[in-house]
């Protein structure tokens, strides 16, 4: 497991995130394609989008998206992983692993759901799409659902490391998993059901705590 650090906790690299160009390094054929995607999804829907759409949204040629991608659904998986790769990044750095428990635990609930909030249409289009992606879509769910459990007790470890006695015990990977499973299913009823998702801060961050304080402390 990586390390990490103080402010800057890591979450695995897979991808940059679908953001905007010109808000960082100059983004290759790769990063501009699954940006145009998102950009494409957020427009029309992903059941509408076209491999045309893509390839105009990012300026570039059919080719070079057939040279990065085998088809539509593989580059809406790379999207899929991008973007849950920057989500685990923001969550990542916005815990101070010197705060009290309960402080990083809201710290982490609100920049996830802060990131589920700020793109919704591509929240709502994973929702959707991913199951009918067959075997793909239900690997590519599982494997981020460890990766996010994996970035929790990396956090955990962190908080103890920097706060010896704040964690007493370590976090199993079976309780990690617990808790962010429990948190994308909730918040994926509540995007279906068209719920504001702010309103689950206080709950979600009651329970994780809740059971943080039967596990580790």
């Amino acid at each position: 497991m990586a390390e990490i650090s103080a402010r800057s906790p890591s979450a695995p690299e897979r991808g940059e995130p679908p953001a905007p160009p010109g808000t960082g390094e100059q983004p290759g054929h790769r990063q501009r394609l699954i940006a145009a995607m998102a950009t494409a999804i957020e427009e029309k829907e992903y059941r509408e989008t076209t491999v045309a759409d893509v390839v105009r949204l990012a300026r570039t040629s059919r080719r070079s998206f057939y040279e990065q991608f085998e088809d539509r659904d593989a580059c809406f998986l790379a999207l899929f992983d991008a973007t849950n790769d920057a989500m685990m990044r923001r969550v990542a750095e916005s815990v101070d692993v010197e705060a009290t428990l309960d402080e990083q635990v809201d710290a982490a609930v609100a920049a996830y759901i802060a990131s589920v909030t700020e793109r919704p249409a591509l929240y709502q289009s994973f929702v959707r799409e991913l199951p009918a992606l067959g075997a793909a879509g239900a690997e590519r769910s599982a494997a981020t659902l460890e990766r996010f459990a994996r970035t929790l007790i990396a956090l955990v470890d962190a908080a103890g490391e920097a706060q010896p006695g704040i964690v007493r015990r370590p976090l199993t990977i079976d309780t990690a998993i617990i808790i962010v499973g429990g948190l994308r299913e909730l918040l994926v009823f509540s995007v279906q059901s068209g719920r504001d998702l702010q309103e689950l801060r206080a709950t979600v961050g009651a329970t994780v705590k809740a059971i943080l304080r039967d596990t580790v402390v």
